[in-house]
């Protein structure tokens, strides 16, 4: 990295890959997940792992200004904090292991009941997804009546050539059943059932360390765009 703080307030050094330092915080972290370890070495955080991905989304804000302009790629708010919620898990470890973004559509709040692209690399992975993940009741309902009503646009986006062979189809979990007020032998019974409507790859680490992970990302993410378009406008 030619430079580890921001050119200005807003524009920062184009992304040359994830230094091998940073992951290997992370790999000592795992070890060492404490306050006090945590506090010692906060300057390794910021400077080998958080200033690198705010690196790569202001890339990606750049790159995919023409494939995704309906997305936020902010360099401050698009990352995950470090601090883990532990109120209601039982791993009470107080950080997490893995520097993470969501990048959500302009205009629309909240993380888990919106469409997005998420990204997050961590020791021995990089991990992007795309989709909803956590729709709310009332979202299932619309986009299961879009789907039974309109099943042309969804086909349309869920089997595209370039779709199904990068990621392989639509994600998520289903019902086992068919949903109230579908029947069985509905058409369109197996889309019908998901409850959740998402895609991912991933990665080995060493692929974030390189220059060109940029445009990985950028290129994996313009595929997942025609989803959280139709499920942007459907849910």
């Amino acid at each position: 990295m030619a430079s580890r703080h921001p050119i200005d307030e807003d524009i920062y050094p184009p992304f040359t890959g994830f230094p091998k330092a940073g992951l290997d915080f992370f790999r000592k972290l795992k070890k060492n997940n404490k306050r006090e370890w945590f506090l010692k070495h906060k300057e390794d955080y910021e400077e080998l792992a958080k200033f690198p991905m705010q690196c790569l989304i202001a890339t990606l804000r750049q790159t995919m200004v023409s494939s995704a302009p309906e997305i936020e790629f902010n360099p401050k708010r698009s990352i995950f904090r470090i601090y883990r919620d532990v109120r209601f898990s039982k791993n009470k470890t107080p950080y997490k292991i893995n520097i993470a973004a969501s990048f959500q559509v302009r205009g629309r709040k909240g993380l888990t009941e919106n469409p997005g692209l998420y990204l997050h690399v961590s020791p021995g992975e990089v991990f992007l997804g795309g989709g909803l993940y956590m729709p709310a009741g009332d979202q299932i309902k619309r986009i299961r009546q879009s789907i039974a009503g309109q099943p042309k646009d969804f086909l349309k986006v869920i089997n595209d050539r370039k779709f199904t062979k990068h990621f392989g189809g639509l994600m998520g979990e289903k019902l086992k059943k068919a949903p109230l007020g579908f029947p069985a032998d509905h058409p369109m019974i197996e889309h019908l059932r998901h409850k959740q409507f998402f895609v991912y790859k991933e990665y080995p680490e060493s692929v974030s360390r390189t220059v060109r992970f940029a445009r990985m990302v950028a290129n994996d993410f313009a595929l997942m765009m025609p989803l959280i378009r139709w499920l942007s406008k459907t849910a």
